[in-house]
């Protein structure tokens, strides 16, 4: 994908999320009990941890309960505003990853439902690069994205056929709580194995959790740090 069109995407995401703030978390105010295992499995009290994406702090409560040092960051400050009511007690912060400078300061790094809506390959490696940077040596990573092979299959990417040369294989955009083509990269969990493996992390888990009713798909991946 062109840089310049990756960055107008990823701009447009953070509009998108700022216009449906208040519905899109409306429908997203607890934590899905099916992930419960990444926070139990890999939080211990004391862990300074960065909540990236954070959103409007729905997994804020998990953390508080496991007596961690949180820092919750989302581009989207509408989200942000939300959760700093929710929350007042908690310490979020509106930015990007791309902006952000922490040094290795970070036990663990959670990372819910983020990475697929950073447009292109390069991005990606971006950001899990600077999650890297951000972890302390042995540090971990958790990072979940959404399984949307079904929106593929159900002819959602027509919007993104038609857009031609820009998009990059298996981006997809679907209307989104309102908001008129909000991107999506449609990982497969092979795809989201070799990505990490490739920014020098140390794959420790992986697998797909079902979350509700429905139910929705997403492939979780547990990292270390040894470099």
């Amino acid at each position: 994908m062109n840089k310049n069109y990756a960055n107008y995407l990823l701009n447009k995401i953070t509009e998108d999320y700022n216009k449906i703030g208040d519905k899109y978390s409306s429908v997203r105010e607890k934590d899905w009990k099916e992930m419960s295992f990444l926070f139990d499995e890999h939080l211990k009290e004391g862990d300074r941890v960065l909540d990236l994406g954070c959103g409007n702090g729905r997994f804020y409560p998990v953390f508080k309960e496991k007596k961690v040092d949180y820092v919750g960051v989302d581009s989207c400050y509408k989200l942000i505003n939300i959760a700093k009511e929710k929350y007042p007690e908690a310490r979020f912060e509106t930015d990007s990853v791309f902006d952000l400078d922490y040094g290795d300061s970070f036990d663990k790094i959670f990372s819910i439902a983020v990475l697929h809506h950073i447009p292109s390959e390069d991005l990606r490696k971006e950001f899990l690069n600077i999650c890297f940077k951000f972890l302390k040596k042995e540090g971990t990573l958790i990072l979940t994205v959404w399984n949307l092979e079904e929106k593929i299959n159900k002819g959602f990417n027509l919007v993104s056929f038609l857009k031609g040369f820009k998009m990059d294989k298996r981006d997809i955009f679907i209307p989104w709580y309102g908001a008129k083509e909000v991107y999506f990269h449609c990982f497969t969990l092979e795809e989201l194995v070799q990505l990490i493996s490739e920014t020098g992390f140390e794959i420790i888990d992986k697998g797909e959790i079902l979350v509700g009713l429905k139910p929705y798909s997403n492939f979780y991946i547990v990292c270390k740090k040894y470099g």
